[in-house]
């Protein structure tokens, strides 16, 4: 499943970061962000709850930038 949210973020450097971030969080399969839509695409894991993982990228993501949003 895809599936594409609305994010604040600052800068195209912490964009990536959160990009990364939510490559490396459990039950995220594939994830893009783009600063200039200020989008973030997500492909969840076979079988993953997507309101559990997409909290979970949240709260990594505060980790690495403290300021970024995602809308969920």
């Amino acid at each position: 499943m895809k599936k594409t949210y609305k994010i604040d973020v600052d800068c195209a450097n912490c964009a990536n970061l959160m990009e990364n971030t939510a490559k490396n969080t459990s039950g995220v399969k594939d994830c893009t962000v783009s600063f200039m839509t200020l989008k973030m695409k997500v492909e969840f894991e076979e079988g993953a709850d997507v309101d559990t993982v997409m909290q979970a990228v949240l709260a990594n993501c505060k980790k690495v930038e403290p300021d970024c949003e995602i809308y969920l």
